[in-house]
């Protein structure tokens, strides 16, 4: 039941979907590099930890009503597009402010930052995604037999989905965080702000635009 004739694809499809950067790969970056290596990590654990929300969300069935109202999709993708233009903005600001990257062990500006920080940035970002919604929806049910539990599976499915994106993401994070003092440089932190928070309020304004499926 839970590794079947289906699974090898699944974990082929999801491998490379989790190594296609994205808004979470941006996530992850920006907060390794404003907090260390801790921030990224958090960041990429709650981001996966978003997955499991969607897939029991879809096994349930309440991402078909999301999808078949109008109204609740709408309320979903602006609050998702929202808060991408907010952290974005929150970005522009910094490299506005020439404010530098606080590298873990390199920067004497280093402002130690709660772990909720970085745990709620990358949560929201997830759970707040409509896209993930309509993935989930559209993409777990096809590795789902007919007398599989739905529910069970969806989240076994998640699982797979949580470890092959967080060895990525922590990757990228390790990457991102032993640069060292290249990423102390002022002018690189102003660099790396401007380019993300554009990039986060463009994600931000397409998914504000974008259309209903269906």
């Amino acid at each position: 039941m839970w590794i079947d004739a289906q699974f090898w694809p699944f974990l082929v499809a999801i491998t490379l979907l989790s190594i296609t950067p994205g808004v979470d790969t941006l996530l992850v970056i920006r907060n390794t590099a404003r907090g260390g290596v801790r921030d990224g990590v958090l960041t990429s654990l709650a981001i996966c930890c978003g997955l499991f929300v969607h897939a029991a969300v879809s096994a349930l069935g309440i991402s078909l009503i999301l999808l078949q109202s109008a109204w609740a999709y709408g309320v979903l993708k602006l609050a998702g597009a929202i808060y991408l233009v907010w952290l974005g903005a929150q970005a522009l600001l910094a490299a506005r402010r020439g404010q530098g990257l606080p590298v873990a062990g390199v920067s004497a500006e280093r402002r130690v930052l709660p772990a909720w920080k970085p745990l709620r940035e990358g949560l929201l970002s997830n759970v707040l995604n409509p896209k993930t919604v309509v993935f989930y929806m559209a993409f777990l049910p096809q590795f789902i037999a007919p007398g599989d539990p739905a529910l069970a599976k969806s989240l076994f499915l998640a699982g797979v989905h949580f470890v092959i994106a967080n060895l990525w993401q922590i990757g990228v994070a390790l990457m991102v965080g032993g640069a060292g003092r290249w990423l102390a440089s002022l002018l690189f932190a102003r660099w790396l702000n401007g380019l993300t928070g554009s990039v986060l309020i463009l994600f931000g304004i397409r998914l504000a635009l974008e259309r209903q499926p269906g």
